[in-house]
């Protein structure tokens, strides 16, 4: 143990958590990342990160002779639709290698890391969903065996008591699925929203690090990059601008500020000291304050859980 992450020295004692979500698409390079998370726990900042890993989890599926399988929810979110033996391979991925190969990075860089899946410790858990609605060809269909899950509880007490003690947890899917018998079954969510649960049950600041600069106003126009949302017409902005992957990452940060997260910021990953600059104001900036009235309101009930 490397004691507490707070005194003479170091961040406040006071000072929020950082959660810090590492994408898994190739175009991420996590090592700034790991550069950043050694700087800030070595000033007693506490960080939690949390990473996903499509990209692997898509070569390990195809590498077991299987083909990667989306589809598209009701509400038009496409996921990843999670069957018995996609399950395995997305195991296999994401708390096998990723998680590992993560927390050694961050070992190697003087982390005292521990790498966790979301059913250690009960970490992240809720009820299993295993049929999901999806639209093909234009029609609603029910599809039946998927492995999937909402997070409605996060082990708060785990994380805080790891922080404590100094180490820094680096917590990846699968979560903890409930059956309707009592029994316990690996499923996959969305990182994203794995990451925004774990920062609203700390109250902590939520980083969700990617490929690209922020929330552009044009998609296509990385010059109109919206800076910052702190009233709910700023935020609906936001919500208007976001398309594709980024339209989740946007569900994520309304879902953390619910929860009790102070801020989110949708940054870069792959610039100089990712998670100081966007701490520092780079990217995309959303505050507790653009909820308006909904601030301590739980996340509205959406789909599309999986990815």
């Amino acid at each position: 143990m490397s004691g507490e992450q707070s005194g003479a020295g170091g961040a406040p004692a006071d000072e929020p958590p950082v959660v810090v979500k590492i994408g898994g698409a190739k175009a991420v390079d996590p090592a700034g990342a790991v550069g950043d998370v050694a700087h800030l726990a070595a000033n007693g900042r506490r960080v939690v990160v949390v990473h996903g890993g499509s990209t692997v989890v898509d070569e390990v599926i195809e590498r077991l002779g299987m083909e990667p399988e989306y589809v598209e929810s009701a509400s038009g979110v496409t996921g990843r639709f999670t069957d018995a033996e996609t399950m395995e391979a997305f195991t296999m991925a994401m708390a096998g290698k990723l998680n590992t190969e993560l927390t050694a990075q961050f070992r190697e860089a003087g982390v005292d890391a521990v790498g966790l899946s979301g059913v250690d410790g009960g970490l992240l858990s809720g009820p299993r969903k295993s049929a999901v609605r999806v639209v093909e060809d234009g029609k609603k269909k029910i599809r039946r065996g998927e492995h999937s899950g909402r997070i409605e509880s996060v082990n708060a007490d785990l994380l805080s008591g790891l922080l404590a003690d100094g180490y820094t947890p680096v917590v990846s899917p699968p979560m903890e699925g409930k059956e309707g018998d009592g029994g316990v079954t690996p499923v996959n969510t969305d990182a994203d929203r794995a990451a925004a649960a774990v920062a609203g049950a700390l109250g902590a600041d939520l980083v969700l690090l990617t490929d690209v600069a922020g929330v552009y106003a044009d998609p296509d126009d990385p010059d109109t990059l919206i800076e910052s949302a702190a009233t709910p017409d700023e935020l609906a902005a936001v919500e208007d601008a976001a398309e594709g992957f980024m339209g989740k990452k946007v569900m994520a940060a309304k879902e953390a500020l619910s929860g009790g997260s102070g801020r989110v910021v949708v940054a870069d990953a792959n610039v100089n000291d990712p998670i100081v600059a966007a701490l520092g104001g780079a990217g995309t900036t959303i505050e507790r304050s653009a909820l308006g009235d909904d601030a301590d309101d739980a996340a509205a009930e959406t789909e599309g859980e999986t990815a």
